[in-house]
């Protein structure tokens, strides 16, 4: 069963369509599009071109002309400015118009890579993205946050773009690797954390069939985390306030991955290592019940994913910690319940409160 959620920015809107089968809203749209005269640019790396680069192309080419593929290599390596100026000149040497769409098909690496070069190409030419894995399906294809790499740490540089499209088909994560689509739970996890208990519940009666991919099941789970991710980012389109509430867990999973050095941990299980050390400085400085903290470790253990880690010096993590983009002058940035379904932002953690929390995942 397929569901439509049309998010409203300030300058542009998306409208995002999910659940089995939802690839099959491609051709109506590309027709839309060849009608308006625009051509199909389409952006992937090599592993998703050889699962479903010619599915994808077909259903692109059946009303419109499409134009050009560039395949990039899989991984964080393409997120780099070397990347993005391969992108601006591919589509620059075709000739492609700021009317012309740009298709980023892939996971968060070709959301993010994709997104930055269609919003400065010409100042901006139209978007539409096809997350293949769960985190980008969950998260990174959602609210227009768009960015490349830097050597002082991920996502440095970026912009805000809503894309036009945005088509989740839980059918893609059939071909997914079982370590990248267990790392796209760890962002699930925390979406039921700050949605509350139905949601919460709904996973742990669930696991059986989350790990088996079951394409209903995760159809609507991933409508369950668009659903509440579109209604923060309509509130905080570009990250003042309540949009931060999204990092929940990240700021000690962005520290793990830097610390640890990028590719030694994947993404999402970082998040549910850093779900843990929040909760427990929730628990700290809140007053937030211990039962969320032995639920959601739980789960985590239940969906295959680490809750016990041999961790880099505290010296390297705060100082990682320190360069998160939520630092500011008056907070550590930290995001922490009040209950289960409330979450907190802007919280202020000293360095050694943070230590404290670390110990809970160490190994």
């Amino acid at each position: 069963m397929t569901w439509s959620r049309r998010l409203v920015g300030t300058k542009r809107q998306s409208l995002i369509v999910g659940g089995p089968g939802a690839l099959e809203q491609l051709p109506p749209g590309v027709a839309r599009a060849g009608e308006a005269g625009a051509r199909i640019f389409l952006l992937t790396e090599r592993n998703v071109d050889d699962a479903w680069g010619k599915a994808v192309a077909d259903l692109l080419s059946s009303a419109a002309r499409l134009e050009d593929v560039l395949v990039v290599s899989p991984g964080e390596g393409s997120k780099s400015v070397t990347c993005l100026s391969e992108c601006w000149e591919w589509l620059a040497r075709a000739g492609a118009r700021r009317d012309d769409v740009l298709v980023a098909l892939g996971g968060g690496v070709i959301g993010d890579l994709g997104g930055f070069a269609a919003s400065t190409y010409q100042r901006g030419m139209s978007l539409w993205q096809i997350p293949t894995t769960l985190l980008s399906q969950v998260d990174s294809s959602v609210g227009g946050k768009t960015g490349i790499n830097l050597s002082a740490g991920k996502n440095q540089v970026g912009t805000f773009y809503q894309p036009n499209f945005v088509v989740t088909d839980p059918e893609t994560l059939r071909t997914l690797p079982d370590e990248e689509y267990v790392g796209g739970l760890g962002e699930v996890v925390k979406y039921a954390l700050l949605e509350g208990e139905e949601f919460l519940s709904l996973l742990e009666s669930n696991t059986e069939e989350i790990r088996r991919r079951d394409a209903a099941v995760m159809g609507a789970i991933v409508h369950m985390c668009v659903e509440y991710k579109a209604g923060v980012v309509e509130e905080d389109e570009f990250d003042k306030a309540g949009r931060a509430v999204l990092n929940l867990g990240h700021t000690t999973a962005h520290a793990l991955e830097k610390s640890l050095g990028y590719g030694r941990i994947g993404h999402g299980q970082a998040v549910g290592l850093g779900l843990l050390t929040a909760l427990e400085l929730s628990e700290k400085l809140l007053g937030l019940d211990s039962s969320v903290q032995t639920r959601t470790r739980d789960l985590l253990a239940a969906l295959g994913l680490p809750v016990k880690l041999a961790l880099p010096s505290a010296d390297a993590l705060l100082e990682a910690a320190s360069r998160d983009k939520k630092v500011t002058a008056s907070s550590t940035g930290f995001v922490c319940l009040a209950a289960l379904g409330a979450p907190v932002w802007g919280i202020n953690v000293t360095s050694s409160e943070f230590v404290s929390a670390l110990e809970k995942i160490a190994e």
